[in-house]
């Protein structure tokens, strides 16, 4: 029967009988009698009809590309309003924090005498871009962002990490801007950080928006029970977290190997606005568009679990 290319209903309830059955007889003759010969053809008749009875599994290769053209874009879009919002939050933090320093001599005097401001500002800035060999210095950015944005996920469920972290990341760019722009090197600096900061940092902020995400559904789980709900978004803030690892991993290539090379600064720059674009662009059209085929961000295929209606 499992040679078969068809069963009609009653033949594939038997077959579901015979493969119970035989499997009992397997299990009797491994622990009383165990003959290789037996054994071995009642293993070939069981697979052949297990296939029958689960199906074949999906190949690797469409599991990888449902992943990135729908499960991913999903994940990412049930977070995108977040990670919009801690982008808008840091980079106008940011600013203030820049301004505040720049007018109030004082706090400027706690980053360093003139001298140490200046000779951050004239060279220690640029040359971080360029005094390691490329591909470790990618390859060190690259561990050192996806760990801080894993860390953010993974701890976000507390509240704290993430706004922890951008908080610090507030402060890193203000402190830097403020340096610069005192020295007169405003420009120079958005030409150093627009390469790969601008892909660098949107990916860090969704990265944190999804762990906040996390922490408001153990305060409002929406209807669901909280564990439920936990178990849900976990598991979709773990599918933007190796999504989010690739996109780092694009980020530090270009500090790498673009941010401090001998090419025009237009060119950098324009490198970097058409990646960032391009992840945004993945975030809203590409999620909207899995979104709309119902697709969820959540785990499916062998890893899916079932899911039972619950009364609002």
């Amino acid at each position: 029967m499992a040679r078969s290319r068809r069963l009609t209903g009653a033949e594939a309830d038997e077959l579901t009988r015979l493969y119970q059955s035989t499997a009992a007889d397997l299990a009797a003759v491994r622990s009383s009698a165990p003959d290789p010969t037996v054994v071995s053809r009642l293993s070939i008749a069981l697979a052949s009809a297990r296939v029958w009875l689960t199906g074949g599994h999906e190949s690797s290769t469409r599991s990888v590309r449902h992943f990135i053209t729908r499960s991913l874009p999903a994940a990412l879009y049930r977070v995108r309003w977040w990670g919009v919002i801690v982008s808008l939050s840091v980079v106008l933090g940011g600013a203030i924090c820049a301004w505040w320093l720049l007018s109030n001599p004082d706090a400027m005097a706690m980053i360093g005498s003139p001298s140490e401001r200046e000779a951050i500002a004239s060279f220690e800035f640029a040359n971080y871009y360029v005094e390691y060999d490329s591909g470790s210095f990618a390859a060190q950015v690259w561990t050192n962002n996806w760990f801080i944005a894993a860390q953010c996920i993974a701890l976000g469920i507390t509240g704290f990490y993430p706004l922890y972290l951008l908080f610090n990341t507030v402060l890193q760019l203000g402190v830097a801007a403020a340096v610069m722009a005192e020295a007169g090197y405003l420009g120079i600096f958005f030409q150093l950080i627009s390469p790969h900061g601008l892909l660098e940092l949107s990916a860090v902020f969704v990265a944190a928006g999804a762990g906040l995400r996390l922490f408001w559904t153990l305060l409002a789980p929406g209807g669901r029970p909280r564990g439920l709900a936990l178990a849900q978004e976990g598991r979709t803030a773990f599918g933007v977290a190796i999504g989010l690892a690739v996109v780092l991993l694009i980020s530090g290539l270009i500090e790498g190997f673009i941010t401090g090379a001998a090419i025009p600064w237009s060119i950098k720059v324009g490198i970097g606005v058409i990646a960032c674009a391009a992840f945004w662009m993945y975030v809203f059209v590409a999620g909207r568009a899995a979104v709309r085929e119902s697709v969820d961000g959540d785990v499916d295929g062998d890893f899916a679990t079932a899911k039972v209606a619950i009364a609002s």
